[in-house]
């Protein structure tokens, strides 16, 4: 079976399967993974993926789901990400496939170092690197204690699956044995795929969070999911099970896929449109070609480059509405004030009253969910835009 989509219905399809809103619990089950990044000018991009979809959602909300209700647990999958915690017997592979690494450059150098840090832990709980810095606290000695050296430790026991985060205290990893962690029924489960199942399960996985996937999106998307002739059969096989269904996009005929889980999305209605302001790795957008196809707009994400090599700025989000993107904003939250540096609408933008009432409700929601009290524009700032934070 395959589907052939003009780019409109590929874009209305996006907008209502990445869009239509959900519980926290449901946008896991949708996408399958959201990504992680420590940045946090407005809330850390897991938070902008979750506000985007989540009414009523605040900054950090997703901690509870990862470390009371143990909904998710932070896991390496395209980058750092969180996913949902029945996850763990599947990623034994991803695990593996970063082990031969840790091992030979950073735990064999030290043979003891997993036993030395289980015993800490062990004897005090849950533990952080700065823990382990502080030797007074520690009685130890060990050479291996020290700035660079616990982090790289601790982080390649997490990336191997011997330690996971037991929670969080302002932004900083708290470490665990994983079975005290990930729930019995899942840490034994005896479901662990073999390469071959695994390769054909975090690719569709890939495909589930995007929506619409090119089978040649960029690199970066199929960290831990083999190589190119691994996908390739993976892909083939995946499509022939009817788990990924072959869509042909435009008069161009570009070639793209989609999870069968997300097929019924075609047909559900759209709804109220909202102005949406998304986070930089978005699932939406992790592949940037696809974006300048389907929508014509063109996204950089500046945020590690020189400052004088930047088109559009520092931390700068996508602003979504209906089906397309509208403008982009560079913000930060400075205490209690929202601060908007920038702000740029698409050229063949022209704002009307409808857009601008839905941007005014958007922004209101924005600066709850960042419990901001205020929000500062400087005086060259769009005119357009400082009307709307003018009627707020």
């Amino acid at each position: 079976m395959s589907i052939q989509l003009s780019h409109e219905e590929a874009r209305r399809f996006l907008a209502t399967y990445h869009f239509t809103q959900s519980d926290l619990a449901g946008i896991f089950t949708r996408l399958g993974t959201v990504q992680y990044d420590p940045l946090n000018p407005v809330g850390r991009n897991a938070d902008l993926v979750l506000q985007a979809r989540v009414p009523g959602y605040r900054v950090d909300d997703w901690q509870a789901a990862a470390y009371t209700q143990r909904l998710i647990y932070d896991a390496w999958d395209k980058q750092a990400c969180l996913v949902p915690i029945s996850d763990w017997s599947f990623r034994a592979q991803t695990r593996a496939y970063h082990q031969p690494y840790h091992d030979r450059e950073i735990l064999q150098g030290e043979p003891d170092i997993v036993e030395k840090i289980y015993a800490a832990i062990d004897a005090r709980g849950p533990l952080s690197s700065q823990d382990f810095e502080d030797r007074v606290h520690m009685h130890d000695d060990n050479s291996w204690y020290g700035v660079t050296n616990t982090k790289r430790v601790l982080r390649s026991m997490w990336a191997n699956g011997l330690l996971l985060t037991h929670h969080r205290q302002h932004g900083r990893h708290y470490y665990e044995r994983p079975e005290r962690v990930i729930p019995s029924q899942y840490f034994t489960s005896s479901g662990h795929p073999n390469q071959e199942s695994y390769y054909r399960w975090i690719i569709a996985r890939r495909y589930q969070a995007v929506g619409l996937l090119r089978s040649n999106a960029e690199a970066a998307i199929w960290s831990a999911c083999g190589s190119s002739e691994q996908r390739r059969t993976a892909l083939a096989q995946l499509v022939e099970a009817g788990t990924l269904i072959p869509v042909q996009l435009g008069e161009q005929r570009w070639q793209y896929y989609m999870h069968r889980d997300a097929q019924p999305y075609l047909d559900r209605p759209a709804a109220t449109p909202r102005v949406i302001f998304l986070g930089p790795l978005d699932s939406l957008i992790w592949d940037r070609k696809a974006i300048q196809q389907l929508y014509n707009y063109n996204y950089l994400w500046e945020v590690y480059k020189p400052v004088t090599q930047r088109r559009w700025g520092y931390y700068v989000l996508p602003v979504f509405y209906q089906d397309r993107f509208i403008a982009r904003v560079d913000s930060r939250l400075v205490g209690k004030t929202w601060t908007i540096a920038r702000w740029w609408w698409e050229e063949d933008i022209v704002p009307d009253a409808t857009l601008l009432e839905r941007l005014r409700i958007a922004i209101t929601a924005f600066m709850a969910y960042m419990g901001a009290d205020d929000v500062y524009m400087a005086e060259d700032g769009d005119a357009l835009l400082k009307k709307v934070v003018a009627d707020l």
